[in-house]
């Protein structure tokens, strides 16, 4: 019998390998998914999205879906508290202000379980003819030859196998990827030696506790005894039910350790709590060495994992997805270059090397320091003043968090440059950087009329470039919508009359004068 035959199979149907199915089917690329399990895990996880994120939702045809999944009411605020000693001490301050960086992202951030952020994405999954679900059934093999990719799955209950064919393979099966293990793709490992506990409970005592902190759904507690490593929890309901980690023991078992103490000893006070839940991850850092080999790409937890500090991995998870996604379509439709599919592992990964070094493990780095140099009752003056700066310097931490592509060989950033997770948010168009959002002289947000196409934005650009652009892209075979206005309102900020915007949304160039079919190659990898 005929092998069934896709465009792209995805391996895992967790949040970024439904999000890398729906950005292709929404561009007709024809995909299957194959996940584990029949429904998502109840495990609350993932919870702080992006203004990034969501406007990948809103692109999607999604975001309002999501706003109305949330667990926890839209006047909590997405950022966190963090507390010295512990939560219901004397010195805490706001964290993770990502509020402050709205100006720069079309869309409001979000807050919710990823096992509600997942079941949005299979309902709009289920929506598109282009793509199939193969819920309850795992990728047991993988084989790649010159022309394609072979999969073979099996039903997690009665055994049956299926094999299918496909042009390209994408493994968002998790830190522990067949995928990537079949692809013959290593992984650099950084091991912090820490046990981390992560316990759900619920209690209504502690939603009273924390009514001292108003609109505040996660906390950080820096405890000194633990060297820089975090204590934090979060709500995962209004009045309820609660999340929490903290480094333990090896060899910690439920039966071990006391966990209601545990929590208690974080917030400093006394309270009642029922475990619903109890589970051990080990804080390291792992990143795959490439992000792709041949027709096999990864993307999410098999192409990155790290501790859940700051709330970067299921964004950054999100944006493999939609810059691979733009990619297999332009190659598959036959425009993309050859270099194209190998811009992914190129841009993606640096910028993770980079989250992961840059935020996540300078964080523990800098705590780790401060709790050494500082405590009240060594000098509480000199405590109290550091801690003043360090509640000063937060928001800058959101700000420096802005993701790009400037060493990227498919834009043109500067001339020896990197890409990163550690920027500066700016409004003037960049090459490599997300593009600002904007109001059209019409009244619409440039983001309401980018397409998943390029977009060329002509403000008040001469005729003859413009032309120039329009027959390269012809001649490339190149789709590109063209958007012409004049420089007026808050277009001016941009600061380039000409602006190549990709379908991820990422400015690929931007000027006045320049050779449009040179421009164009470029950037779609030829």
């Amino acid at each position: 019998m005929p092998l069934t035959s896709y465009d792209v199979v995805v391996s895992g149907g967790g949040p970024v390998g439904l999000a890398t199915a729906i950005a292709l089917g929404q561009r007709g690329v024809r995909c299957l998914v194959v996940e584990r399990y029949e429904q998502p895990s109840p495990i609350p996880r993932g919870q702080n999205l992006t203004q990034r994120t969501l406007e990948h939702f809103h692109f999607w045809g999604i975001e309002q879906a999501l706003r109305a999944a949330r667990t926890v009411p839209a006047e909590y605020g997405m950022g966190g508290l963090t507390a010295y000693g512990t939560l219901l001490s004397d010195h805490h301050y706001d964290w993770m202000r990502r509020e402050l960086v709205r100006p720069f992202y079309f869309t409001d951030n979000e807050r919710l379980p990823q096992y509600a952020t997942e079941a949005v994405l299979r309902r709009r999954a289920s929506e598109l003819e282009t793509v199939e679900t193969l819920y309850g059934w795992s990728v047991e093999d993988l084989a790649q030859d010159a022309d394609g990719v072979t999969l073979t799955s099996r039903a997690r209950v009665g055994g049956e196998t299926r094999q299918v064919r496909c042009a390209y393979a994408v493994g968002a099966d998790g830190s522990r990827s067949l995928v990537r293990e079949r692809a013959g793709i290593t992984s650099t490992l950084r091991d912090h030696d820490k046990v981390m506990v992560l316990l759900v409970f619920r209690s209504p005592e502690l939603h009273q506790l924390l009514a001292r902190y108003p609109g505040k759904s996660f906390f950080c507690v820096l405890d000194p005894a633990l060297k820089g490593y975090w204590k934090f929890l979060g709500r995962v309901d209004l009045g309820t039910t609660f999340f929490f980690h903290a480094p333990v023991p090896a060899g910690s078992t439920r039966e071990s350790l006391d966990c209601e103490g545990l929590i208690q000893s974080a917030i400093g006070a006394p309270f009642k709590a029922e475990i619903d839940h109890f589970g051990l991850w080990d804080l390291r850092i792992a990143i795959a060495d490439t992000y792709g080999h041949g027709r096999v790409f990864i993307a999410g937890d098999a192409a990155h994992s790290h501790p859940p500090y700051g709330g970067y991995g299921i964004n950054t998870g999100f944006e493999d997805a939609v810059n691979l996604a733009w990619k297999l379509d332009a190659v598959l439709k036959g425009w993309g270059g050859p270099c194209l599919l190998d811009s992914y592992s190129l841009e993606r990964l640096p910028v993770f090397a980079s989250t992961a070094q840059d935020f996540i493990e300078k964080s523990i780095d800098v705590d780790r320091t401060f709790l050494a140099d500082h405590a009240p009752d060594r000098d509480y003056a000199a405590f109290e003043r550091a801690w003043a700066d360090r509640a000063s310097g937060a928001s800058g931490e959101v700000h420096a968090f802005e993701p790009h592509y400037d060493g990227s060989p498919i834009v043109f950033g500067p001339a020896n440059s990197a890409s990163s997770a550690r920027g500066s948010h700016r409004h003037e168009a960049r090459a490599g950087h997300h593009l600002s959002p904007v109001t059209l002289s019409d009244g619409r947000n440039i983001f309401d009329v980018l397409d998943g196409r390029f977009t060329l934005l002509a403000l008040d650009a001469e005729p003859s470039r413009v032309a120039q652009f329009e027959a390269a892209a012809r001649q490339l075979g190149v789709p590109l919508r063209i958007i012409r206005d004049d420089a007026g309102g808050d277009r001016q900020r941009l600061k380039a009359p000409l602006i190549l915007v990709r379908p991820d949304q990422y400015v690929a160039w931007a000027g006045d004068q320049s050779n449009a079919d040179a421009v164009l190659r470029r950037c779609i990898g030829s």
